[in-house]
């Protein structure tokens, strides 16, 4: 689900790391991301999705999550969400990429902005299978 009006955390842990093992990279600022929409893909104890995957939004996966019953794609201008299109970058909840990948539509990951927090639903052998090539 989309998480909104959630208010940054007094502050930011200065070591999260993603799934390689290195410092978090930002995943997008334009949309805004993230679960505290910081641009970063970080979780907390009230983010029950664990948005923690940094994807890169494609028309199979924008499709597949609106039949899923998650509509990324309508824009909800009351909660400042702009509606995605191809090629954003999202925050998406761990499970529900696990759930696209299963189904032939997960969209490419960032594994430099994905939080290790990912690993325990999804392994990294399949992220490494639908990663970005570094820039």
């Amino acid at each position: 689900m989309i998480a909104f009006d959630r208010p940054p955390p007094a502050s930011r842990p200065l070591a999260e790391r993603n799934v390689l093992g290195g410092i978090l990279a930002t995943c997008s600022s334009d949309p805004l991301t993230g679960f505290f929409r910081d641009g970063c893909c970080r979780t907390g104890a009230d983010d029950a999705g664990v948005h923690t995957v940094c994807a890169v939004m494609t028309k199979e996966f924008l499709v597949f999550t609106v039949k899923a019953g998650n509509d990324l794609v309508t824009p909800r201008p009351q909660w400042g969400f702009p509606g995605l299109v191809v090629g954003d970058r999202w925050c998406l909840c761990a499970a529900r990429w696990l759930e696209a990948a299963e189904a032939g539509a997960a969209p490419p990951v960032v594994l430099e902005a994905t939080h290790e927090k990912t690993l325990a639903i999804v392994p990294l052998d399949l992220l490494k299978k639908h990663a970005v090539p570094p820039a």
